[in-house]
């Protein structure tokens, strides 16, 4: 693909996104100005570059859309679920033209428009249902068209002045440069003076659909004519690049950290003289580095991030079919869409999401009828939000269905043979086994759900972002699945601990303080417990989940994880914003990844979703 069409597919797929929102949001308040004319600015925009491009089936399919939003906004047509689900159609066809470019098919290989699409957009500039017969005005309109048709191939070609009120001879300047097979014929002005004058108005009684020739009728405003170009504000990089400065970035701040450590180090020798002087000068050009390595990596970081309100924006279309398609009345509410977070986050959330929604609208939420026998409103709620908090994005997608009962996952999963029979799990391990492999509560897979893959793909996906999920649910009122990330992916702010003579970071966004530890406990159920703030926590050693050798661990740090408990570490050493390399090689329950501490030393960075889930493994299959 050329650089031009690959910057037309881009800017082209962002608008059919925007459309699509438009058009949910048109068909709530289907007298809203604004939103029509958004809708038909957007699919002008795409005609035009998809004209410029040569792709026949897009500009058709746009032009008779941007007819179709011509009508609705001028009053000519009524704005009809008819309407709304012709334009939705048309989008889904222009967004599927852009996605065959955007994986590399050639342009002539594109699929002509169906002439499903064309059907249904024509009804709805005429205002008419898919099977509705034809009104007599369109009949009328239709004759009158035909009738001027006669009269021009009965007409001798003659030379007339078609000169409109500005004095030019467009359909003469037209003729010029079009082949001759689109000529516009010129219509004699002693022969036919009434069908002339009656032309423009049986144009307006039905707009062609088929016949339209790529020229643009539409008188052009002096105030557009003569506007200046807009000013770029922005360009595009490379994702790839981007990735490779912030690699770099990264590496320059760690770089100059260890150097000040050096550097610390040898300021505690006695330097005389020359060397002294040397020394000072050193001193304050590394600090100088440092303060502009730290503002690279910033700036470098800010071009990643990005709203997950674009994420966010390709779900309602998506919960407005599928719900349809179930039978149930679903409204889905979106807030803080403006939150942002690493580009690659955003990019990896989508197959995730899609599944959880799919996951709620199958499983979770009832049927109307099912839903009012309950006491409920017939309507049921799906709710996606963002926040930051602290150094983490939080993604909650909460319904009011019918939710989870832990008593019948766990007995789903025994039949399943994925626990053993005599498992005993908490009702939050019994959650958690929604995301085992195989696992599905249905008896019969359907083309939404059932095959017990979905939810598998979301903990996947998730943890492959250094993240970790919680679920909360209450039989009768709904689900809440909670989704904690890093805000970005490749520098971490940890804290530093050792335990056992290992070298450990945990992510600060679970950290909320650090604690001394007694040197003996309480015990419940035989377990050690201290309590912190007037709540007993459980305390659990990091030597004991990693598997490394008992040692002496003194010192605590709370966590902030669904159930909060106390971490004991041998020691600890700091805090510091580490360069995070994943490990691939191999695969070590609890770790997520590497990095580089400030003196050079190998540190293990203990994974977001292991201390979430309190320091153990997920709920393991039986053997």
């Amino acid at each position: 693909m050329d650089d031009m069409l690959k910057d037309f597919v881009v800017e082209a797929m962002d608008l059919a996104v925007n459309v699509e929102e438009h058009l949910l949001r048109l068909e709530r308040d289907p007298d809203n100005k604004e939103t029509l004319n958004a809708v038909f600015r957007s699919f002008h925009t795409i005609k035009g570059g998809a004209g410029f491009m040569g792709l026949p089936a897009l500009v058709a399919a746009c032009h008779l859309t941007e007819n179709l939003f011509d009508a609705l906004r001028t009053g000519a047509a009524p704005v009809t679920p008819i309407a709304i689900e012709a334009a939705l159609q048309a989008s889904g066809f222009v967004a599927d033209q852009l996605t065959e470019l955007a994986n590399g098919a050639a342009p002539e290989s594109l699929p002509a428009m169906p002439e499903e699409l064309e059907h249904i957009l024509t009804n709805a500039i005429e205002g008419k249902g898919m099977d509705a017969p034809a009104p007599a005005a369109a009949v009328v309109a239709e004759v009158a068209v035909a009738e001027v048709a006669e009269v021009v191939v009965a007409t001798p070609a003659v030379a007339v002045s078609t000169a409109s009120a500005d004095g030019l001879d467009w359909e003469g300047m037209y003729n010029a440069v079009v082949p001759a097979g689109s000529q516009i014929a010129a219509v004699s002005a002693v022969a036919a003076p009434a069908a002339v004058a009656a032309a423009p108005a049986v144009a307006a009684a039905k707009p062609a659909a088929k016949a339209w020739d790529g020229a643009e009728r539409r008188e052009e405003r002096p105030e557009v004519r003569h506007a200046a170009p807009v000013k770029e504000d922005s360009i595009r990089v490379d994702a790839v690049k981007l990735d490779a400065l912030l690699e770099v970035a990264g590496e320059s701040v760690q770089a100059a950290n260890q150097a000040a450590v050096l550097l610390e180090r040898l300021l505690q020798f006695k330097f005389e003289g020359q060397a002294a002087t040397l020394m000072a000068t050193l001193a304050e050009t590394l600090e100088r580095a440092s303060r502009y390595s730290t503002e690279l990596q910033r700036a470098t970081l800010a071009t990643r991030m990005q709203p997950v309100g674009r994420l966010f924006q390709k779900f309602p279309r998506l919960v407005r079919e599928l719900a349809k398609d179930l039978g149930k009345d679903v409204e889905l509410t979106i807030e803080g869409a403006e939150t942002e977070v690493d580009r690659v986050v955003v990019d990896s959330l989508y197959d995730p999401l899609v599944h959880m929604l799919r996951n709620s609208l199958d499983h979770g939420v009832e049927s109307p009828e099912a839903r009012l026998a309950a006491g409920k409103p017939a309507k049921s709620y799906i709710s996606l939000k963002a926040w930051q908090e602290a150094n983490s994005v939080m993604i909650v997608l909460q319904d009011d269905g019918k939710g989870m009962d832990p008593v019948f996952l766990r007995s789903k999963a025994q039949q399943k043979g994925l626990i053993s029979e005599n498992a005993q799990l908490s009702n939050d391990e019994c959650f958690q086994l929604v995301f085992l492999p195989g696992f599905s509560t249905k008896e019969v897979a359907s083309s939404v759900s059932g095959r017990g893959v979905g939810m598998d793909v979301v903990k996947t996906a998730v943890e492959k972002n250094r993240g970790a999920i919680h679920i909360e649910s209450m039989l009768g009122k709904g689900t809440k699945f909670a989704i904690r990330l890093p805000i970005e992916l490749s520098i971490v702010p940890t804290m530093l601990v050792s335990t056992s003579g290992a070298a450990l970071a945990l992510p600060m966004a679970v950290v909320q303080r650090v604690v001394e530890l007694p040197e003996t406990f309480m015990e419940v159920g035989g377990a050690p417990v201290l309590k912190d703030q007037g709540r007993p926590l459980p305390v659990r050693s990091l030597a004991g989940a990693l598997g490394y050798e008992s040692c002496s661990e003194r010192v605590g740090i709370v966590v902030a994880a669904p159930q909060p408990y106390i971490l004991a570490v041998a020691a600890v050493d700091g805090t510091a914003d580490l360069v995070i390399k994943p490990m691939t090689a191999i695969t070590v329950e609890g770790i997520t990844g590497t990095a580089r501490s400030a003196e050079g030393e190998l540190v293990l960075v203990v994974g977001l979703s292991f201390l979430m889930d309190g320091c153990r493994g997920t709920v393991r299959m039986a053997a």
